[in-house]
């Protein structure tokens, strides 16, 4: 899980440390502590705490869970535990898409990556928080952070059903999401 902060290190770089700290409620119960890579991502990160900073990822549901994959969570126009979740996963936040920030990390247990469409300057809130590699997403998504405390709780959130991981029913949700220094 900390393989991301040693190669930080072996390149003479380090992470700064800004982090989130992300409550969940549902089947998971718990925190999920995330040191986020302003150093390889800027422009995501700000996006992120920013939104996370005005509240709006408070209520957040993880609408699509892939066992063995990853889970994503982050839409903050759609996803809202206390709305109407059919259209979970198809939106955004008020804030403009962001470029891509392509690095020669790889998505290993524990990365956190920018959700995104087609074009991969459509970044925007959602992200996901990988269960087991996904090399095959290296250099395709941005790697904004990676889970340092809490995997433990991630890796019991309700999982998804069918191919694309829609979760049914009642799915769990970020609670609250603090900005640390």
């Amino acid at each position: 899980m900390f393989k991301l902060a040693a190669a930080f290190a072996v390149v003479g770089t380090s992470a700064l440390a800004t982090g989130l700290e992300v409550d969940i409620a549902g089947v998971a119960n718990g925190t999920v502590t995330i040191d986020l890579f302003e150093d390889v991502a800027p422009l995501h990160v700000k996006q992120i705490t920013a939104i996370a900073a005005d509240g709006q990822y408070d209520g957040v549901v993880f609408h699509r869970v892939i066992e063995g994959f990853m889970a994503q969570t982050g839409d903050v126009e759609n996803g809202r535990a206390d709305g109407d979740l059919s259209r979970a996963g198809t939106g955004g936040s008020d804030l403009p898409d962001i470029p891509a920030e392509f690095s020669d990390l790889s998505f290993d247990r524990g990365v956190v990556g920018m959700a995104r469409a087609q074009n991969p300057n459509s970044a925007n809130s959602q992200f996901f928080i990988m269960f087991e590699p996904g090399p095959f997403l290296d250099g395709q998504y941005t790697i904004v952070g990676e889970v340092i405390d809490g995997m433990d709780v991630v890796d019991q959130i309700k999982l998804g059903e069918g191919p694309n991981g829609a979760v049914q029913g009642d799915p769990d949700v970020m609670t609250a999401v603090r900005v640390t220094e």
